[in-house]
């Protein structure tokens, strides 16, 4: 695997937006599934305003993309970013976060808005 480094300025940046709790947990969730923003209000149980103001800084370095599906907007991890190699390495230290996503299945609200 191709090791790249990261600039300190950069490193302490992206580390600085994964120091959020519930960014950090979307940033897990996306790396394996792509979501729309109502599923993370369900599974964070914050506003929407709040969502998309994470996802917002997210996109921003570009670590997430969005897809639009009809009214809808998908997001997922942005593999093909810079950071992401390092990003990854922080993520794989991580335990999985699928059951979010499965208890949301279970309640049926899994994707609510499509």
């Amino acid at each position: 695997m191709l090791q790249t480094t990261v600039e300190m300025e950069k490193a302490a940046m992206i580390l600085k937006l994964l120091g959020d709790k519930t960014r950090l947990t979307m940033v897990k969730i996306l790396d394996k599934h792509d979501c729309c923003v109502c599923e993370f209000v369900e599974i964070f149980k914050v506003s929407q305003p709040s969502i998309s103001q994470h996802l917002r800084k997210l996109r921003d370095v570009g670590l997430v993309e969005e897809e639009r599906k009809g009214q809808w907007i998908f997001y997922s991890i942005n593999k093909d970013n810079d950071y992401y190699p390092f990003v990854q390495q922080i993520l794989d230290q991580l335990p999985s976060q699928d059951q979010k996503l499965k208890e949301l299945e279970e309640r049926g609200t899994r994707i609510i808005c499509c």
